[in-house]
């Protein structure tokens, strides 16, 4: 849905000056021409259509990427376990090792770390957990916003949580795709308030206040990972969302600034690094 801008009036009531657009159609409505739904305001002509309405679930096709992420995850975590040292230990072996983000291997030029590390996990309930996380907010975000979109919210996610892990836990080895996963969580919440759906009532807004609380309460959590991801992935859907679905021509710019922003913090974790 695009904004509107200050001097658009609405279709049915010329008079009336508006900033909001049917989220179908794109015309602009006014107040009384406005019926919600689950993907922002409609116009009376396609809030009456019988035809089935596109909705943040319903729009376009199966989230492919997601279960692509989600295979490589598994496929990651099979060879964490057979490199390991037996049993379903994930944390002994050479893929672990090699992988992991871990601030003084990123110092010495391993800049690889900063993103396999959010494709590693420490054991099986790590990534089952994870794994669920990403399956319903990628099943949530993908067919609303399209596979290229989710995939650089998701990659300026998980690069948040790596430089948010390298502030708060630069000696010890941080693995998991809990950043990108609260960076997908805190975009789910932005996605609904910029098409006029309550977050509140998603139960997305309660979900993250009850993993923020996790994450600050159990020991050996990544506290700078899951705050890393928030912020980038908050960022991130502010311009996706915000700017490039509200403002006129400006979808593929917000989008071009969003792989910048992942760029930009891509070199921060790696400057930050050779400074210690």
């Amino acid at each position: 849905m695009e904004g509107a801008t200050a001097t658009e009036t609405c279709y049915r009531h010329p008079r009336r000056e508006t900033g909001v657009h049917c989220s179908n159609c794109g015309r602009p409505i006014c107040p009384d021409c406005m019926t919600p739904t689950p993907v922002g305001m409609r116009c009376p002509e396609c809030a009456s259509q019988r035809t089935q309405v596109r909705t943040v679930r319903t729009m376009s096709s199966d989230p492919q990427l997601t279960y692509a992420i989600i295979a490589i995850n598994v496929l990651v975590f099979v060879a964490q376990v057979a490199t390991g040292a037996g049993g379903f230990d994930a944390t002994s072996g050479s893929v672990f090792r090699d992988g992991a983000l871990y601030g003084p291997s990123v110092a010495d030029g391993e800049w690889y770390r900063i993103v396999t590390g959010g494709f590693l996990h420490g054991g099986f309930l790590h990534i089952a957990f994870n794994m669920y996380f990403v399956y319903f907010l990628g099943s949530l975000l993908e067919p609303a916003i399209g596979k290229v979109r989710f995939g650089v919210l998701y990659l300026v996610s998980l690069l948040g949580g790596s430089f948010g892990a390298l502030l708060f836990s630069f000696n010890s080895p941080t693995v998991g795709a809990s950043g990108a996963a609260f960076g997908l969580l805190v975009a789910g919440i932005l996605l609904m308030r910029s098409r006029g759906i309550d977050p509140m009532q998603s139960g997305l807004v309660m979900t993250l206040v009850l993993n923020l609380g996790i994450t600050f309460l159990i020991p050996g959590i990544s506290i700078g990972g899951h705050l890393g991801g928030i912020v980038a992935g908050g960022i991130a859907a502010l311009l996706l969302f915000e700017v490039g679905e509200r403002q006129r021509g400006m979808r593929t710019p917000a989008l071009a600034a969003t792989v910048l922003l992942g760029g930009l913090i891509a070199v921060a974790c790696i400057i930050y690094a050779q400074a210690q």
